[in-house]
């Protein structure tokens, strides 16, 4: 029991904030993010004992977030509402509160999921295309595809923005390990 505590424990203080975040992205709602993270780790917990590599705890744990994610939209129809200006400087961390930082926020904000979900796999969480086309059960190529149209929007929307001009958003599937 404790080896399945202490495990379980550093779990939760190793990715917990990196997987609300992620669940802020996927939905936009903080109440929501946090059931999701807790029902994922209350997921977890149960399952913890079929954990054999600790190495891949991080994508069994952002594939059972995404999982309780979809489970969600079966149980209940959310409410979608647009997120403001405001909401977003809120969510900027004291130590973020760049003019660049809020302009990438709203510019990755105006993404479509289809785009910003890849892209975010990509560059906060650091998965390569084979690993974000499984997660997202999709082919390489459709990933290759997104990421692709997801850096030329982003470039679109922070265009005139001198801060941006010259930054290279992401790097190519190839070139990730």
């Amino acid at each position: 029991m404790w080896n399945k505590q202490a495990k379980f424990t550093a779990l939760v203080n190793a990715l917990s904030t990196d997987l609300y975040r992620y669940a802020y992205w996927l939905c936009r709602d903080k109440d929501l993010a946090q059931d999701l993270v807790q029902e994922t780790f209350t997921r977890a917990w149960r399952a913890i004992d079929s954990l054999r590599e600790e190495t891949a705890a991080k994508q069994w744990l952002i594939t059972t977030l995404r999982r309780e994610y979809a489970r969600q939209f079966e149980r209940l129809q959310p409410e979608f509402e647009n997120i403001e200006v405001n909401d977003l400087v809120s969510q900027q961390t004291e130590n973020d509160t760049s003019i660049e930082a809020l302009l990438l926020r709203q510019a990755l904000g105006k993404l479509s999921i289809k785009y910003r979900e890849p892209l975010l796999l990509q560059v906060i969480w650091g998965y390569n295309c084979d690993e974000i086309a499984e997660l997202l059960d999709i082919t390489r190529s459709t990933v290759m595809t997104r990421l692709f149209r997801a850096r030329h929007k982003l470039r679109e929307m922070l265009t005139g923005h001198k801060q941006y001009e010259q930054i290279e958003f992401g790097a190519k599937c190839h070139e990730l390990p």
